[in-house]
């Protein structure tokens, strides 16, 4: 399955998102990706180390702490900091590890894909999922 495809079946199929990194200030990237993303019928559920609740959803301090079946991780992290992001993610079996653009780990990208886990990296999902939907138009 080629990369586009990948995107294609996550954006399409996947709808509950854990968004590690997601900042509470409006003109982060990862705030105005995710509410994008909340606003087009995504579940979103913020993973942060602060914070009670980010775009009105309560905040974990964990993948692990959510209860609730995860469909993909979306990761706000530097490059460097991924990796144990994604050992945490294979805990709970996502879908899809999602790493937005400028962000890109090939070895936990390996691990993630080793266990069964379908991998993006360096994409931004706001802009796949602009394109997605203008392509379904």
């Amino acid at each position: 399955m080629d990369e586009q495809e990948k995107i294609n079946i996550i954006l399409n199929t996947q709808k509950v998102i854990a968004v590690v990194g997601l900042s509470p200030k409006p003109l982060r990237a990862s705030n105005s990706v995710s509410a994008y993303l909340k606003n087009q019928g995504y579940r979103i559920i913020p993973v942060y180390p602060r914070e009670e609740y980010i775009l009105g959803e309560k905040v974990y301090r964990a993948l692990t702490d959510i209860k609730e079946k995860v469909d993909t991780v979306v990761i706000f992290r530097r490059s460097e900091e991924v990796l144990p992001v994604v050992e945490e993610a294979i805990k709970i079996k996502p879908f899809a590890i999602w790493m937005q653009q400028e962000i890109i780990n090939d070895e936990a990208a390996f691990l993630a894909e080793k266990n069964g886990i379908l991998v993006i990296m360096d994409r931004c999902m706001y802009v796949e999922h602009a394109r997605f939907v203008r392509a379904h138009d």
